[in-house]
Protein backbone atom coordinates (compact mmCIF):
# COMPACT_ATOMS: atom_id res chain seq x y z
CA UNK A 1 0.00 0.00 0.00
CA UNK A 2 1.33 3.44 -0.92
CA UNK A 3 1.65 6.23 1.63
CA UNK A 4 -1.11 8.01 -0.26
CA UNK A 5 -3.46 5.07 0.34
CA UNK A 6 -2.49 4.83 4.00
CA UNK A 7 -3.15 8.54 4.51
CA UNK A 8 -6.54 8.21 2.83
CA UNK A 9 -7.45 5.28 5.08
CA UNK A 10 -6.40 7.31 8.14
CA UNK A 11 -8.54 10.20 6.96
CA UNK A 12 -11.57 8.01 6.40
CA UNK A 13 -11.18 6.21 9.73
CA UNK A 14 -10.31 9.28 11.76
CA UNK A 15 -11.26 12.67 10.38
CA UNK A 16 -14.61 11.61 8.99
CA UNK A 17 -15.61 10.29 12.42
CA UNK A 18 -15.00 13.60 14.18
CA UNK A 19 -18.01 15.65 15.33
CA UNK A 20 -19.57 17.71 12.56
CA UNK A 21 -18.68 21.06 14.17
CA UNK A 22 -15.02 20.03 14.47
CA UNK A 23 -14.89 18.94 10.83
CA UNK A 24 -16.52 22.19 9.74
CA UNK A 25 -13.95 24.30 11.63
CA UNK A 26 -11.10 22.28 10.12
CA UNK A 27 -12.65 22.64 6.66
CA UNK A 28 -12.82 26.43 6.98
CA UNK A 29 -9.21 26.54 8.14
CA UNK A 30 -8.12 24.32 5.23
CA UNK A 31 -9.89 26.54 2.70
CA UNK A 32 -8.37 29.70 4.16
CA UNK A 33 -4.88 28.21 4.00
CA UNK A 34 -5.36 26.95 0.44
CA UNK A 35 -6.66 30.37 -0.63
CA UNK A 36 -3.69 32.14 0.96
CA UNK A 37 -1.39 31.15 -1.90
CA UNK A 38 1.32 30.13 0.56
CA UNK A 39 2.24 26.93 -1.25
CA UNK A 40 2.65 28.79 -4.56
CA UNK A 41 5.11 31.24 -2.97
CA UNK A 42 7.16 28.62 -1.11
CA UNK A 43 10.68 27.87 -2.31
CA UNK A 44 10.75 25.49 -5.23
CA UNK A 45 13.02 23.77 -7.71
CA UNK A 46 16.09 25.81 -8.62
CA UNK A 47 16.13 27.91 -5.46
CA UNK A 48 19.11 27.89 -3.14
CA UNK A 49 18.19 26.16 0.11
CA UNK A 50 18.40 28.51 3.10
CA UNK A 51 21.11 27.54 5.57
CA UNK A 52 20.17 26.42 9.07
CA UNK A 53 21.66 25.25 12.35
CA UNK A 54 19.11 23.35 14.43
CA UNK A 55 19.27 21.15 17.54
CA UNK A 56 18.65 17.44 17.19
CA UNK A 57 16.62 15.32 19.60
CA UNK A 58 19.84 14.66 21.52
CA UNK A 59 20.75 18.35 21.74
CA UNK A 60 23.49 18.44 19.11
CA UNK A 61 23.33 21.23 16.53
CA UNK A 62 23.04 20.08 12.92
CA UNK A 63 23.79 22.44 10.04
CA UNK A 64 22.76 22.27 6.41
CA UNK A 65 26.33 22.91 5.30
CA UNK A 66 27.61 19.93 7.28
CA UNK A 67 24.83 17.68 6.01
CA UNK A 68 25.60 18.54 2.39
CA UNK A 69 29.21 17.42 2.81
CA UNK A 70 27.82 13.89 3.17
CA UNK A 71 25.77 13.93 -0.03
CA UNK A 72 22.32 15.05 -1.23
CA UNK A 73 19.74 15.79 1.45
CA UNK A 74 16.09 14.89 1.84
CA UNK A 75 14.65 17.59 4.11
CA UNK A 76 11.11 17.06 5.33
CA UNK A 77 9.03 19.41 7.49
CA UNK A 78 6.19 18.13 9.66
CA UNK A 79 3.80 19.63 12.21
CA UNK A 80 4.59 17.47 15.23
CA UNK A 81 4.14 14.17 17.03
CA UNK A 82 0.57 15.18 17.92
CA UNK A 83 -0.36 14.91 14.21
CA UNK A 84 -1.22 11.32 13.19
CA UNK A 85 -0.63 12.12 9.50
CA UNK A 86 2.91 13.28 10.36
CA UNK A 87 3.57 10.09 12.31
CA UNK A 88 2.39 7.98 9.40
CA UNK A 89 4.56 9.92 6.95
CA UNK A 90 7.64 9.59 9.16
CA UNK A 91 7.11 5.85 9.52
CA UNK A 92 6.90 5.58 5.72
CA UNK A 93 10.17 7.49 5.38
CA UNK A 94 11.77 5.20 7.94
CA UNK A 95 10.74 2.18 5.83
CA UNK A 96 12.51 3.77 2.85
CA UNK A 97 15.50 5.07 4.79
CA UNK A 98 17.83 2.31 3.57
CA UNK A 99 16.88 3.07 -0.05
CA UNK A 100 17.63 6.75 0.54
CA UNK A 101 21.02 5.91 2.04
CA UNK A 102 21.80 3.53 -0.82
CA UNK A 103 21.53 6.54 -3.11
CA UNK A 104 24.18 8.36 -1.07
CA UNK A 105 21.65 10.75 0.47
CA UNK A 106 20.67 11.62 4.02
CA UNK A 107 17.26 12.25 5.52
CA UNK A 108 16.43 14.90 8.12
CA UNK A 109 13.02 15.78 9.57
CA UNK A 110 12.21 19.21 11.04
CA UNK A 111 9.34 20.28 13.28
CA UNK A 112 8.64 23.19 15.66
CA UNK A 113 8.53 20.82 18.64
CA UNK A 114 10.94 21.24 21.54
CA UNK A 115 13.74 18.60 21.57
CA UNK A 116 12.22 16.59 24.42
CA UNK A 117 9.08 16.04 22.38
CA UNK A 118 11.10 15.12 19.29
CA UNK A 119 13.12 12.63 21.33
CA UNK A 120 9.93 10.92 22.41
CA UNK A 121 8.89 10.71 18.76
CA UNK A 122 12.25 9.30 17.72
CA UNK A 123 12.17 6.66 20.43
CA UNK A 124 8.56 5.80 19.74
CA UNK A 125 9.07 5.11 16.06
CA UNK A 126 12.74 4.04 16.26
CA UNK A 127 13.74 6.49 13.57
CA UNK A 128 17.23 6.14 12.12
CA UNK A 129 17.40 9.75 10.93
CA UNK A 130 17.77 13.07 12.76
CA UNK A 131 14.69 14.90 13.98
CA UNK A 132 15.52 18.60 14.36
CA UNK A 133 13.77 21.35 16.32
CA UNK A 134 12.79 24.58 14.59
CA UNK A 135 11.46 26.71 17.45
CA UNK A 136 9.04 29.31 16.15
CA UNK A 137 9.32 27.73 12.68
CA UNK A 138 12.06 30.26 11.83
CA UNK A 139 13.68 27.90 9.33
CA UNK A 140 10.29 27.00 7.85
CA UNK A 141 9.72 30.74 7.35
CA UNK A 142 12.91 30.96 5.27
CA UNK A 143 11.56 28.19 3.04
CA UNK A 144 8.26 30.07 2.76
CA UNK A 145 6.15 27.34 4.32
CA UNK A 146 5.32 28.68 7.81
CA UNK A 147 1.85 29.94 8.67
CA UNK A 148 -0.16 30.95 11.72
CA UNK A 149 -3.27 29.05 12.73
CA UNK A 150 -6.43 31.15 12.83
CA UNK A 151 -7.82 31.96 16.26
CA UNK A 152 -10.73 29.62 15.58
CA UNK A 153 -8.51 26.71 14.58
CA UNK A 154 -6.04 27.38 17.38
CA UNK A 155 -8.89 27.26 19.92
CA UNK A 156 -10.06 23.98 18.40
CA UNK A 157 -6.59 22.44 18.71
CA UNK A 158 -6.54 23.53 22.36
CA UNK A 159 -9.93 21.92 22.82
CA UNK A 160 -8.63 18.69 21.28
CA UNK A 161 -5.77 18.65 23.80
CA UNK A 162 -2.81 19.10 21.43
CA UNK A 163 -1.16 21.56 23.87
CA UNK A 164 0.88 23.30 21.18
CA UNK A 165 1.77 26.04 23.66
CA UNK A 166 3.93 23.50 25.50
CA UNK A 167 5.32 21.34 22.71
CA UNK A 168 6.17 24.35 20.53
CA UNK A 169 7.76 26.33 23.38
CA UNK A 170 5.30 29.19 23.39
CA UNK A 171 4.83 29.40 19.61
CA UNK A 172 1.51 27.60 19.64
CA UNK A 173 0.02 29.07 16.48
CA UNK A 174 2.95 28.84 14.04
CA UNK A 175 3.30 25.63 12.03
CA UNK A 176 4.95 24.48 8.78
CA UNK A 177 3.11 23.20 5.76
CA UNK A 178 3.81 19.55 4.92
CA UNK A 179 6.89 19.95 2.73
CA UNK A 180 9.76 17.80 1.49
CA UNK A 181 12.82 18.96 -0.44
CA UNK A 182 15.58 17.10 -2.23
CA UNK A 183 18.69 19.29 -2.10
CA UNK A 184 21.88 18.58 -4.03
CA UNK A 185 25.38 18.96 -2.64
CA UNK A 186 25.61 22.51 -4.02
CA UNK A 187 22.65 23.51 -1.86
CA UNK A 188 20.21 23.79 -4.76
CA UNK A 189 16.67 22.45 -4.43
CA UNK A 190 16.24 19.82 -7.13
CA UNK A 191 12.77 18.54 -6.18
CA UNK A 192 10.06 19.95 -3.95
CA UNK A 193 6.74 18.87 -2.51
CA UNK A 194 4.64 21.52 -0.73
CA UNK A 195 0.94 21.26 0.04
CA UNK A 196 -1.48 23.17 2.27
CA UNK A 197 -3.42 19.94 2.92
CA UNK A 198 -1.96 18.28 6.03
CA UNK A 199 -3.50 14.94 5.02
CA UNK A 200 -1.28 14.78 1.92
CA UNK A 201 2.48 14.05 2.00
CA UNK A 202 5.37 13.40 -0.35
CA UNK A 203 5.30 9.86 -1.67
CA UNK A 204 8.56 7.99 -0.82
CA UNK A 205 8.73 6.56 -4.35
CA UNK A 206 8.74 10.10 -5.76
CA UNK A 207 11.54 11.11 -3.38
CA UNK A 208 13.63 8.14 -4.51
CA UNK A 209 12.98 9.01 -8.16
CA UNK A 210 14.13 12.57 -7.49
CA UNK A 211 17.33 11.29 -5.91
CA UNK A 212 17.91 9.01 -8.90
CA UNK A 213 17.56 12.06 -11.12
CA UNK A 214 20.51 13.88 -9.55
CA UNK A 215 22.90 10.94 -9.28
Amino acid sequence: MSLRDELRTLYENGHLRLPADVRETMKRGAHELADSGLSEHALGVGAVAPRFSLPSATGEHVTLDELLTRGPLVLTFYRGAWCPYCNLALRALQLHHDAIRERGAHLVAVSPQVPDESLSLTEKHELDFDVLTDIGSDTAKQYGIAFDLSDELGALYDRLGFDLQHVNAGHARTLPLPATYVIDTHGVIRWAFVDTDYTVRAEPADILAALDGIR
